[in-house]
């Protein structure tokens, strides 16, 4: 399942709709990732992106960036469960599909072994039924974003022992993941899902193909054959209007580790964003 990028529910709601919730119907499912925390913002947005018909509507509770603390939303909503449960609520109310929540298990001096538990009971007490947990806290002081993503220690165990003491939801886990491997060690463990970002995004190969075998299913494209079924959406892409770079740019770690990944990298990177670059460049 893919989410998008984290979008405010005030940008939704006076913003350019088409431009920040447009998609292609090749990516469902697809969950629409919302920001903020005022209630009423946030079902206005949920009420907007409907006739989008996305999969699932995720609030996110784990974004460490000042940009949104200064905004009151993110990580920083760690501290406020209660106001969590008021906007899901709100979400859930205009929503017709499920909303789920992305949180962190904690927040600067927070225990994350008593806040995460009572946090939990908060949302689902308000009707959320997944809950998606970045195994790491985020220091809103003294870290940038990018060092939240990756210097608070991973607790891996207290998201297992979160699925043990709410069997009833789904659980998923995120943060530090880069394997396929690993995933599939958590799903065998007992956890409803895995969500992986950088390592999807910079080595896609690793992670993405071969997937499909976790749900039985024999399907296994490797690196060469997933560009040569991008052809067809970047020729849409390109009739349509688009520029060259604007998709492959998110395909430069598809070689990643393999020979000639530098040489793919070089030559989309310097050719994709020239004028009437086109699929003979791929």
């Amino acid at each position: 399942m893919l989410y998008t990028e984290m979008v405010t529910a005030p940008a939704v709601i006076h913003g350019p709709k088409p431009r920040l919730l447009d998609y292609s119907a090749a990516e469902h499912p697809v969950a629409l990732q919302l920001g903020g925390s005022v209630p009423a913002e946030l079902a206005q947005a949920v009420r907007i992106a409907r006739p989008w018909g996305y999969d699932e509507i995720n609030l996110n509770v784990g974004c460490p960036s000042d940009r949104v603390q200064s905004g009151c939303f993110g990580a920083v909503l760690m501290e406020r469960p209660a106001l969590v449960a008021d906007c899901v609520r709100a979400m859930i109310a205009e929503a017709d599909v499920p909303v789920t929540v992305k949180c962190r298990i904690g927040v600067d001096d927070q225990n994350p072994a008593e806040v995460l538990p009572d946090f939990i009971d908060q949302v689902a007490n308000a009707g959320v039924r997944h809950v998606i947990i970045h195994a790491r806290k985020a220091w809103l002081q003294g870290l940038s974003p990018k060092e939240n993503r990756e210097v608070p220690p991973l607790d891996y165990d207290l998201v297992l022992r979160m699925k043990a003491a709410f069997a009833d939801l789904t659980i998923s886990v995120n943060g530090g993941i880069a394997t396929l491997a690993e995933a599939e060690r958590f799903l065998m463990a007992g956890i409803d899902g895995v969500m992986i970002g950088r390592a999807a995004y910079h080595d896609p190969g690793s992670v993405l193909i071969g997937a499909d075998r976790l749900w039985g299913d024999a399907f296994a494209p490797d690196a060469h054959a997933v560009v040569g079924a991008m052809r067809p959406y970047i020729a849409d892409h390109l009739a349509s209007g688009g520029r060259l770079h604007q998709i492959t740019r998110h395909m430069l770690g598809l070689f990643a580790g393999r020979p000639g990944a530098r040489g793919w990298r070089r030559a989309l990177s310097e050719g994709a964003s020239r004028t009437g670059a086109g699929l003979d460049l791929i």
